[in-house]
């Protein structure tokens, strides 16, 4: 069966709209994440240690 226009414009207008939504969602997540690794990097680190060191150190010390 044949689609309506309606319907494949429905479609078109879905798939523009998660596609939207999910570089709205990159960009935030991204953002995060640096000013999470900034936050680390200055306040959280000890000297010599990189930033993914000192987030696996922090998650091993909240476990306990």
């Amino acid at each position: 069966m044949a689609k309506s226009k309606l319907i494949k414009t429905n479609e078109k207008i879905a798939e523009k709209a998660t596609s939207a939504f999910e570089k709205i969602e990159s960009t935030v997540v991204g953002g995060y994440t640096k000013i999470e690794d900034a936050f680390v990097n200055h306040y959280l680190a000890k000297d010599g240690e990189s930033v993914s060191q000192a987030k696996e150190r922090l998650r091993q010390e909240h476990k306990i």
